[in-house]
């Protein structure tokens, strides 16, 4: 130990090397357990005495100045959310019980990891956050777009987010977890192998965020009139159907249009096609809490929807673009915390955290504890109380008193009947940093969610898998995931480890609680649940000069039926000349209007224009990559050379729309040709 110490005014030196280092906090006391937060019992609350969990959260809130530590790239609309009914049985909070009241909402879609001038299309978790103004105050249902986490105790949150980050040293990668810190540090946390399972999956990568779910990820309360309290967790389920991009597609798309994601939102809401969730919850009791045989508190476990089935609360639309990105998307500050009457926390050890640390990254991004007078952030029915002064203050409160109780003027008071009241849950137990044995099993969730995949999704997952340990330069970083995924499944285990060069090198994992054989569900995978339809879909249709127009305007016809937009891809921007002389204007040039924008395509050149097309690599790359990625790709007889030079084979999804256009409506309403896949990708 090599120390500095200088006398009342200087500094003190101190650092620790080698063996001799020991963890401690910014005021030198040692860490004896930096792995849970400190509780009332196992499974009881996190207490806010905890002055390790909080000097560790609030440095780690107060560490970028302003953009967002995370969930920085995002991007945001508005609308309004309507009940479907009365669900006053459930909860007494007013907007969830009047079906004619339509609650303002505004909703950031954003990625974790990136910054933001980082891409959309990255493989991410993606935030899912509402700000529902009701008519009792704010609501903020802050998520995800997958339903469990990587981690079981807050404390362990900004380690996370250090590993995924960029490196401390070199600065990068930017938007990835393809690194050795990140695959470092879930390997060492098995408590992360189910979430992994979602993040390399194709939930990570969506096609759009109207077409991505949502999730609350934690186990909340709904309390009712009579003090009732029920489970609930909180589900978005889009409208248009859930879908997601194919690898190479997310990663063309990237370089081609870093803002697909932000484009596609905007395009839809100023079209009219705007996007809608339902709000549903899984609810249930102590009875059926008790029954499972994993913990409701564990933000890393779900309750399939097989054993609780969804109820849906009501949709929400979105119908208003932001007017402006800076006032309305970037200081728009949600906070778990933010509830109204009618609602409660759990004792989630990640939730609990999650409750002190949103706040504090408000105070450090926004600069103020004002930052609910923003115009954004206000609440849209009255308020009032005795806070004064603060950086950046914008109400003129009139009169002397800020204090209460007081006698000399009216001033608000609190109101025991209509205001927010916390269940009365009784808590015992110790004071101790302690992980409940209840949250023990890491692997039977992760295999739940594989096994329950269809088999191209299975493939999709193997090959993230291969793609992100690949990037890892450490030997035992791999070899320390694959002793974690043979315990998962072992054929995964294999392919992956096939994939790598590594067979027989998996590391020998002793899990704490041996993973069981449970029933898929269904309801996980996104191919096995998708609906058949354009609603929402772009298709790209490919033109030259002599196109056949009355082909173009039954396209067009066809897609507004469907709910589909239709683009046309020209040579030039300027548009071309139709088969009837008519000038046609082109949505893109074909040097800005890959096949990667669209979710299916036609290919409509004349024969002059195919000849000239052939000879043009943007043309076959169009071609090519429509078909290896999966899409079905109508085509007039002219096409057949750029079909031939783009190594198009014959399948389901290639369809000649030379006779009509039913049958190749039929296919791209199917989204993907899967059967495709093994002969045209090695990597999905």
């Amino acid at each position: 130990m090599a120390k500095d110490i200088h006398g009342e005014g200087g500094e003190l030196h101190q650092t620790a090397t080698g063996d001799e280092a020991r963890l401690t906090t910014n005021q030198g006391v040692r860490i004896a357990d930096n792995q849970n937060s400190l509780k009332i019992g196992a499974r009881g609350p996190t207490l806010l005495e905890d002055f390790i969990l909080r000097e560790k959260i609030t440095h780690f809130d107060h560490e970028r100045i302003p953009e967002r530590v995370v969930h920085a790239r995002g991007y945001g609309a508005k609308g309004f959310f309507q009940a479907s009914g009365d669900h006053s049985d459930l909860t007494k909070a007013a907007f969830l019980s009047d079906p004619s009241v339509k609650t303002p909402v505004f909703v950031r879609f954003s990625t974790v990891a990136g910054n933001k001038g980082s891409l959309d299309t990255a493989r991410d978790v993606r935030g899912f956050a509402t700000k529902f103004y009701t008519s009792e105050g704010n609501f903020d249902l802050v998520g995800n777009n997958i339903p469990v986490f990587f981690i079981q105790d807050a404390i362990k949150f900004p380690d996370l987010i250090h590993s995924v980050k960029p490196e401390q040293d070199r600065a990068f990668p930017q938007a990835q977890s393809a690194h050795d810190t990140f695959w470092d540090f879930v390997g060492l946390n098995s408590e992360s192998i189910h979430m992994l399972m979602w993040a390399m999956s194709d939930r990570a990568i969506p096609r759009s965020y109207r077409m991505m779910e949502g999730f609350g990820v934690h186990t909340f309360r709904l309390i009712n009139a009579e003090g009732k309290s029920t489970y609930v967790k909180w589900h978005w389920r889009p409208k248009q159907g859930s879908f997601s991009l194919v690898w190479n597609e997310a990663l063309k798309l990237g370089g081609m249009d870093p803002d697909f994601h932000r484009r596609d939102l905007w395009d839809a809401i100023e079209a009219g096609d705007y996007p809608q969730w339902e709000l549903a919850v899984q609810a249930f009791d102590d009875a059926l809490a008790d029954s499972l045989d994993y913990d409701v508190l564990d933000p890393t476990k779900l309750i399939p929807e097989e054993v609780v089935p969804l109820r849906v609360l009501g949709t929400m639309t979105l119908d208003q673009n932001v007017d402006e990105f800076f006032a309305e998307t970037e200081q728009v500050a949600f906070c778990p915390s933010h509830l109204v009457p009618g609602m409660d926390f759990t004792n989630d050890p990640l939730l609990q955290g999650r409750l002190f640390s949103y706040l504090d990254t408000q105070l450090s991004r926004l600069g103020s504890p004002n930052f609910h007078e923003l115009p954004v952030n206000a609440p849209r029915c009255p308020f009032a109380n005795l806070q004064r002064g603060g950086h950046m203050r914008h109400r003129v409160s009139k009169g002397r008193v800020a204090y209460e109780p007081q006698s000399l003027e009216k001033v608000p008071r609190e109101d025991p009947k209509t205001g927010f009241s916390s269940f009365p849950a009784k808590e015992t137990g110790e004071h101790r940093r302690v992980r409940a044995e209840t949250f023990a099993d890491h692997y039977t969730q992760a295999r739940l969610f594989y096994r329950s995949q269809t088999e191209p999704e299975r493939r999709h997952i193997a090959n993230a898998f291969a793609f992100e340990l690949g990037k890892c330069d450490a030997v035992h970083v791999r070899q320390r995931m694959l002793g974690h995924l043979k315990i998962v499944d072992e054929a995964l285990a294999e392919q992956v480890a096939s994939a790598l060069g590594m067979e027989g090198q998996a590391e020998d994992i002793e899990p704490a609680v041996a993973p069981r054989d449970v029933d898929p569900s269904p309801a996980l995978s996104l191919v096995a649940k998708a609906p058949e339809t354009l609603s929402g879909k772009k298709i790209g249709v490919l033109a030259t000069d002599g196109t056949d127009g009355g082909l173009l305007d039954a396209l067009k016809k066809a897609a507004e039926k469907e709910g589909a937009m239709l683009a046309v891809v020209a040579p030039a921007r300027g548009g071309f000349t139709d088969a009837d002389g008519k000038h046609r204007d082109a949505d893109f040039a074909l040097s800005g209007g890959p096949s990667v924008l669209f979710d299916a395509v036609v290919l409509a050149p004349s024969d002059d224009g195919a000849k000239q097309l052939r000879r043009e690599k943007a043309a076959l790359d169009f071609v090519s990559d429509a078909y290896a990625h999966l899409k079905v790709i109508g085509h007039v007889d002219a096409a057949a050379p750029l079909l031939e030079a783009g190594h198009v084979e014959e399948d389901e999804g290639v369809v000649s729309v030379a006779s009509g256009l039913d049958a190749f409506v039929a296919a791209a309403k199917t989204y993907r040709i899967w059967d495709r896949e093994p002969k045209v990708n090695s990597v999905g």
